[in-house]
């Protein structure tokens, strides 16, 4: 049985960091952020995290919302045209990702 290599603890905060703000935790990812400062992770490179996190979050319910309207038969507005969160994505990519509104890659 191989063992593998553990991640470094800037990574397991950057992950958990992200997960708490895609779950919506009341936490908010708060204790994380300090921990990867205090690391040397840069304000920007946390940054991007925030915004991808952030992005699949939306991203996420406005998928759910548009399946229950169609489940329930609601005759919803569609999103406006600004609105890119769940256009398919420009790259060619195979996992459909679409990039965040400040440009950043969430795959």
């Amino acid at each position: 049985m191989s063992t593998a290599t553990p991640l470094h603890p800037s990574i397991i905060a950057m992950v958990s960091l992200a997960a708490n703000i895609a779950a919506n935790h009341p936490k908010k990812g708060l204790c994380q952020i300090e921990r990867l400062r205090g690391y040397g992770v840069t304000e920007e490179q946390i940054d991007m995290v925030v915004d991808i996190a952030r992005h699949l979050r939306d991203e996420a319910g406005q998928m759910l919302d548009a399946e229950f309207d169609v489940e329930a038969r609601l005759a919803v507005s569609p999103a406006p045209a600004s609105d890119a969160c769940c256009a398919p994505a420009p790259s060619e990519s195979s996992c459909g990702c679409t990039p965040t509104a400040k440009g950043n890659a969430c795959c």
